[in-house]
């Protein structure tokens, strides 16, 4: 099994290209199964998660291809990819592939929208916390379907289709908007989507919908209005840039410090994070290529952080920011406020020296003057990102293992550090 290695000390001085988004990227090759016509995106970032979104299409019915790199095409840069649903051969996505991977899911409300009918398995349990389903259900629900549960499955008809309706939810949930906003596109009449979320994500699918044939206001904020329409057609997106990736190696550029321009990244998209940043004792730039980071010489100090929906700050960060706390002067506390079991990465950055206690959904981080390297186990896709910024700075060798986690949300991750002068390299067992 791969490990990655970290010798800390090293400043980071470069520049780091940010990928296409995978909290995008993801709900946007599901809409392929709306239209019998090919989907072309671009920018889509190599990761596990997306090769197995691919298995889980084709079993639908996808075809996919994916374009070759062309010449002088930088090695980092994101992919394109076409995806064509031009016949949905099976509207039943088995508990195997689901499980793997809880977005899969969201293809029940497209397989409703278009086919009338979806068997879909239970995600089953996550390593950060329970992710109910009752939103999309009830949802699906007000527009129209039925739904039963039987030995795991969602069984959904909408004979005669779905029907426009409001539809609101008793907290903001990502996956629910995402999935009720592409159901609506297809359902008949108005639907309106009250406290929906607000993130980059959910514009940059509503925006592809549109590019579609779909009739879509409001996305961005917390009322989205659909107006259904019979069919959609193909379209060709951009996937928009990764913030949560541009976060993590804003964070990872303050602890290790140095000069880091983060490429393509969109400042509006961070501004909760950036501010934090500030007060930490990072020097933010926004350019004309995106973000620029910087700490030469200055410690950084305690700053305290609660995860909230956007534009709060993001939970997907939470794990970064508290490594790069553990080196903060003085003392901070991060409230988790989004998933009830995301602190598993603290007993890992204790083996690095942290000082962490926990109270609930607060930790309270004494800063200390030096971690130390250590073996240490990455236990979900963001505490494993965690682990690599603490090992950027602390004294010695740090070993990552389990890092499949990893691989599923960020793309090249060690040749993007280790471009910019960090020592990082990947092991093979």
């Amino acid at each position: 099994m791969d490990r990655i290695k970290i010798t800390g000390g090293a400043k980071l001085e470069g520049v780091i290209p940010i990928s296409g988004a995978k909290n995008a990227a993801l709900p946007l090759m599901i809409a392929s199964l709306l239209t019998d016509e090919t989907l072309t995106l671009e920018n889509v970032p190599r990761l596990a998660d997306v090769r197995q979104l691919f298995h889980i299409l084709e079993n639908h019915g996808v075809d996919h291809a994916v374009q070759g790199k062309r010449n002088g095409m930088d090695d980092l840069a994101g992919q394109t990819v076409s995806l064509t649903a031009r016949a949905i051969v099976d509207t039943r996505a088995p508990y195997d592939l689901v499980s793997k991977m809880r977005a899969s899911f969201w293809v029940i409300g497209p397989l409703l929208a278009r086919m009338h009918e979806a068997d879909v398995s239970l995600p089953g349990g996550c390593a950060i916390g329970t992710r109910p389903v009752d939103f999309f259900l009830e949802g699906l629900r007000a527009l129209g379907a039925d739904i039963e549960i039987e030995r795991g499955y969602c069984l959904a008809r909408a004979k005669g289709g779905l029907v426009g309706n409001r539809i609101s939810f008793p907290r903001v949930s990502v996956g629910a908007t995402h999935v009720m906003m592409m159901a609506a596109t297809l359902a008949k009449g108005e639907t309106v989507i009250e406290n929906a979320a607000r993130e980059p994500e959910i514009v940059d699918v509503a925006e592809c919908l549109i590019a579609m044939g779909a009739k879509i206001e409001g996305h961005g904020s917390s009322t989205i209005y659909i107006q259904g329409v019979p069919r959609l057609h193909g379209a060709r997106h951009r996937v928009a840039p990764d913030r949560i990736e541009a976060g993590t190696y804003a964070m990872a550029t303050a602890m290790a410090g140095g000069d880091v321009t983060l490429d393509g990244a969109t400042p509006q998209h961070l501004e909760h994070p950036i501010e934090l940043l500030r007060q930490a004792g990072a020097e933010i730039d926004i350019t004309n290529r995106g973000i620029r980071v910087r700490r030469n010489g200055h410690g950084i100090h305690a700053v305290d952080a609660d995860t909230a929906p956007y534009p709060g700050f993001p939970t997907d960060l939470q794990a970064q920011f508290m490594a790069l706390m553990t080196a903060g002067k003085g003392t901070s506390h991060i409230t988790e406020t989004i998933f009830e079991n995301r602190f598993m990465h603290v007993q890992e950055l204790a083996r690095l020296g942290a000082k962490i206690t926990l109270d609930g959904q607060k930790a309270t981080v004494e800063g200390v003057e030096r971690l130390q390297g250590a073996e240490v186990m990455a236990t979900d896709l963001r505490a494993s990102v965690s682990l690599v910024i603490a090992g950027l700075a602390a004294e010695g060798d740090t070993e990552v293992s389990r890092i499949y986690h990893l691989d599923r949300g960020f793309e090249h991750l060690e040749q993007k550090l280790s471009r910019c002068g960090a020592q990082i390299e990947r092991i093979s067992d």
